[in-house]
């Protein structure tokens, strides 16, 4: 059995500034830069939420970058 079919643990999307997403253990605080998305649950529920919404990759600033040299 893999360690991930037995994680009963609570997780949280997190978000930076930059737009990045990641996930983050919800009985523990965040690191520093990082803010909760508003989305908890199993590791897998979070992953697949930021598999849907973060479809662009790029850093916002990057993303900002290319449209102002448009």
């Amino acid at each position: 059995m893999h360690a991930e079919e037995t994680d009963d643990r609570r997780y949280l999307v997190v978000l930076n500034d930059e737009e990045q997403y990641s996930i983050w253990w919800a009985d523990r605080e965040l690191p520093a830069g990082w803010h909760q998305e508003g989305t908890e649950g199993s590791k897998a529920e979070c992953l697949e939420h930021i598999g849907r919404i973060w479809t662009d990759l790029r850093p916002a600033s990057l993303r900002r970058r290319m449209a102002a040299a448009r």
